[in-house]
Parts: structure tokens; sequence; C-alpha cells
């Protein structure tokens, strides 16, 4: 009996000293959490979109409280989330304007014709792969919705092959953006009007033959826009939307339409 005993007790007695020490540990080397941070997580959308510069909303809470970051950087949550975090912080925040998605492509299937038929996995990445899309234009949107799959709030459809965001629903996030294998979604201010329709980097006549109204690339948009928010990259003009005025001064000269005021 005393055999079978000494054992038990031998083991009884290593549980105890090991709980001991896993409880002594543990307040040894407890890394203290600021009840700030999950606050913030909370006041934020859970968009994990990384348009604010960090991971994700869990990174962007505890770089608030840990390392300095500003408080008004989710365009997701824009005014709403800004004041819940401001207020947990004990300072005042002002959420900058929200923030909308722009397809800058208008080579829909009425205008651009495709060159094969696709019938492979339906997505934009996988076509993309063959001959750099099924489009004539391999510049502009090829139409298999990798940004609508993406897409948290359902804010884009896909219309005559092309994306379209609808602005009451986007948040910003910029999720699709990175999800557009041909680059060409922008995200900008959702007051801003004025926009360039094309992302064609062809020379003039093969981006003609192939989009009617694709950028020609002739300048007279950079010419007549005083503020320099316009210029030609690539053989098409770029919006420099932290310049522009939305004056529509540049959709006034496009003879090709390519530059556009946007007003829906």
């Amino acid at each position: 009996m005393t055999s079978v005993l000494i054992p038990v007790a031998i083991f009884a007695a290593l549980g105890v000293l090991a709980g001991v020490l896993l409880t002594a540990a543990s307040k040894i080397f407890a890394v203290e959490v600021d009840e700030r941070v999950d606050l913030i997580a909370d006041a934020l959308p859970q968009a994990n979109c990384g348009a604010c510069g960090f991971s994700g909303c869990a990174d962007y809470a505890d770089a608030i409280v840990n390392r300095g970051a500003e408080c008004g950087l989710c365009k997701p949550g824009g005014e709403k989330s800004a004041k819940a975090i401001g207020k947990i912080m004990g300072v005042e925040v002002t959420a900058g304007e929200p923030q909308v998605a722009f397809v800058r492509c208008g080579g829909d299937c009425t205008i651009t014709p495709h060159k094969y038929i696709f019938d492979g996995i339906q997505s934009c990445a996988d076509c993309n792969r063959f001959y750099n899309g099924s489009k004539l234009c391999t510049c502009g949107c090829l139409g298999y919705g990798d940004c609508v799959k993406v897409c948290p709030e359902n804010a884009i459809s896909i219309i005559d092959r092309v994306a379209k965001v609808d602005k009451a629903k986007c948040i910003g996030c910029g999720l699709c953006a990175k999800a557009c294998p041909n680059d060409l979604i922008a995200v900008r201010r959702i007051s801003q009007h004025t926009d360039i329709c094309c992302s064609s980097s062809e020379v003039a006549k093969m981006t003609r033959s192939k989009c009617p109204g694709g950028c020609i690339g002739c300048k007279m948009c950079e010419k007549v826009c005083e503020s320099g928010a316009i210029t030609v990259h690539d053989n098409h003009a770029v919006i420099d939307y932290e310049k522009c005025t939305d004056c529509g001064k540049c959709a006034e000269v496009c003879r090709i339409h390519a530059v556009k005021n946007i007003y829906e």
C-alpha cells in the first residue's frame, strides 16, 4: 500500500509545485493591456481593409494607444468612428471627407469588343493571365467581378462588362482597388466629380482602334488645368485628386469625352 501512495504523493506535489510556478510566472511576466485598445477596436468597422496604413482594425487600435497614430485615419468608419475614438482618447478628432471608389474605365461591351470567349474560372485575375484579358483593350476593366467579390458593402456591380460603384453604399475601404489586376480603381473623396474614364497606356491610334472612348493623350486637359492637377502619363491623363479643384475645364476641352464631370 505504501509503495502505491509514495508515487501518488510525489506526482501530487509536483502538480502543486508546477501550479505555483505557473501562477508566479504569469504574474511576473504579465503584459499589461490598455483597455482603450479593445474599446477603440470595437469602435472601428472591422473591415480590416488596411486603408488606415495598418494591417487591420486591431493593429490600428493598438497603434493609436501605444504608437501615437492619428485617430481619424479610418476611411470606412468615417466621422462616426473618429468621434468615438476621440472620446475614448480624450481628444477632439476631425474625420476626413468620406471616400469612395471610382473605376477608371468606360470601355463597356457596347464600346470595346472581345477578342476571344473566356470560359475558364470567371475571375479577372485568371482571365488576365491569357493574353492580358479577353477584351481587345488590355488596359481596361475585365468585367469578371473580382472587385465585386471582395466588397463588404455590395457597392459594386458589373454592368455591360464594366464594374460600377454605388457611391451611396461605398465606404472607401479600397479592397476593390487591391483586387483589380489592372489597377483601374481609384479611391478618392466623395465630393470629387471630375474623373478620367480611361487607363490605356497605348498610343492614341491603338487606343482609339480598340475603344472609341479611350484617352488619346492630347494634353488639352493638361493645358487648361490651372491647378496642375491633371497630367498625361503613359499616354493617358491622370488626376491628382489632392490638387484638383473640380472646376471641370478639363472635361470641357476633352473632345473624346474620356474626362468627365460625373454628378450622379
